[in-house]
């Protein structure tokens, strides 16, 4: 029974990737939801993703972007 549970527990990472730590509770991450610990730190990420907090930020111009010459010049 016991060699069962170990089976079915999540399994952390090598030593060299152990230094990573989620990046949601800090924890160690396990190979298995790298970059996250659990399933739990990997579905609020992806709920932060699609909720909009995180968000890559654009410089906008007032400008109209110019659209790139054809072969013939136009």
């Amino acid at each position: 029974m016991a060699d069962r549970k170990a089976q079915d527990a999540p399994q952390e990472s090598p030593p060299a990737a152990s230094a990573r730590r989620c990046p949601i509770c800090g924890k160690p991450a396990v190979l298995e939801m790298r970059p996250f610990c659990s399933k739990r730190c990997a579905d609020v990420d992806l709920h932060r993703w699609l909720g909009g907090v995180y968000a890559i930020p654009a410089k906008e111009s007032d400008e109209e972007p110019t659209p790139p010459e054809g072969k013939d010049g136009e």
